[in-house]
């Protein structure tokens, strides 16, 4: 029987480094996806329905939140974003792992219906780290980084609703704990129920 994948969300303040860990976990362990999420804003120039978003027409989204075919979904502006249930689950029963790089409030939502998941939250050594980093990406206006850093405050109480906590000081550390989450989760006595079954049948 092929083993399920683990679904492992990642979150964290803006700043932590949440994508460049998941593009590292990804090139490590090439069996797992990362989840594409639907929209329904338009495809911009050279991206590919079902690489980087599912595309969807409004009344399609739609008909897929009344049919509660999303594990969360929220409408940025005047579109709509979601986590597909069905894509995820599918992975998941071919056996692959699925990266979901999710903020705060939909990682929680995704929680309530997937409960099973892995869910980790990355943050950065310390503070001025993080105000160093937003900095440093040379894009923001100052009040655009205030801001971003005052929410990164407010992102931290939620740690606790989380199962673990990685510390990002650098990336290939970072990614090894993750890695050691990863393993000890499918190690887990309720992962495992049909081993134990079959061996508890073998004495």
């Amino acid at each position: 029987m092929k083993k399920k994948g683990l679904l492992i969300v990642i979150s964290g303040p803006s700043g932590a480094g949440k994508g460049t860990i998941c593009k590292e976990w990804l090139r490590r362990h090439p069996n797992a996806v990362l989840s594409v999420s639907a929209t329904t804003r338009p495809p911009r120039p050279a991206e590919k329905d079902g690489i980087n978003y599912f595309f969807k027409a409004q009344d399609e989204f739609e008909r897929m939140i009344e049919e509660n075919e999303f594990l969360e979904y929220a409408k940025v502006y005047d579109n709509y974003y979601g986590t597909p249930r069905k894509f995820v689950q599918q992975q998941l029963m071919e056996g692959r792992d699925v990266i979901l790089e999710i903020d705060i409030q939909g990682a929680l939502k995704v929680k309530e219906r997937f409960d099973k998941g892995v869910f980790i939250f990355i943050v950065p050594p310390n503070m001025e780290e993080l105000k160093r980093r937003i900095v440093q990406r040379g894009t923001e206006q100052p009040e655009v980084v205030l801001k971003r850093f005052t929410s990164a405050f407010e992102e931290i109480n939620f740690i606790k609703r989380y199962n673990y906590v990685v510390v990002n000081d650098k990336i290939e550390e970072a990614v090894h704990k993750i890695e050691a989450i990863v393993l000890a989760e499918k190690c887990r006595v309720d992962r495992n129920k049909p081993l134990i079954m079959q061996l508890q049948g073998e004495i």
